[in-house]
């Protein structure tokens, strides 16, 4: 909140106006805001747009209902964040909606068959802490698509969950070159946290400090 100082009558004469103008420019100076030197990152989206900063909200708020199994409510949420200014976030808030629709289907109709399959129900078997079932169906799904991104990140997920810090940092690699923008994801994914102090997980995030520093 800004305080305004109290107006006072000028006092007549030219002199007197000079210093009221003096005086009023320089509160305008004084009261003029300072920009942020660095403005606050996440995930490589910047907090400075306050639409951004609804649509983050709206993208936690989704995630938390994802996680907690509540699919047709999170849906209903990613889809908002979809209308957000960030194209990082609405490409994000598009997988999950995806894997949330995939969720909702009858179980007849979640039998794997394609390599999305799999990948679905691996990412539902790792949900509820099923490590084995849920490698067994990422295995398969990379198999029979080798060169989808998203496949590998959830590898390099499970590989965290389960402490296989070598196997996690090859399948993000492979991931963040298939995909770039898996960079900027993995950056903010809470399931990385085993891997937060591993030089090599910071090197492969964040090569641009390599670059400063040399």
């Amino acid at each position: 909140m800004r305080h305004m100082a109290k107006a006072k009558k000028a006092p007549s004469g030219s002199s007197a106006h000079a210093k009221s103008s003096r005086h009023s420019q320089a509160n305008s100076q004084r009261k003029k805001p300072l920009a942020p030197p660095h403005p606050a990152q996440r995930g490589g989206v910047e907090m400075v747009d306050p639409r951004v900063q609804a649509q983050l909200k709206l993208y936690d708020e989704a995630l938390a209902l994802f996680h907690q199994q509540k699919f047709a409510r999170a849906k209903q949420e990613l889809e908002k964040v979809l209308e957000g200014p960030s194209k990082e976030l609405a490409d994000r808030a598009r997988m999950h909606v995806k894997i949330a629709e995939q969720r909702m289907k009858p179980s007849h109709e979640q039998n794997p068959r394609t390599a999305e399959d799999h990948y679905q129900r691996g990412v539902a078997m790792m949900n509820i802490g099923r490590w084995d079932d849920a490698r067994e169906s990422l295995l398969k799904a990379r198999k029979a698509a080798p060169k989808a991104d998203h496949i590998h990140y959830a590898l390099a997920t499970l590989d965290c969950l389960t402490g296989e810090a070598d196997s996690a940092m090859a399948n993000l690699k492979v991931a963040i070159e298939l995909r770039p923008e898996n960079r900027y994801h993995a950056r903010n994914d809470e399931d990385f946290a085993f891997l937060q102090e591993d030089p090599r997980f910071t090197e492969l995030l964040y090569p641009e400090k390599d670059g400063a520093a040399g």
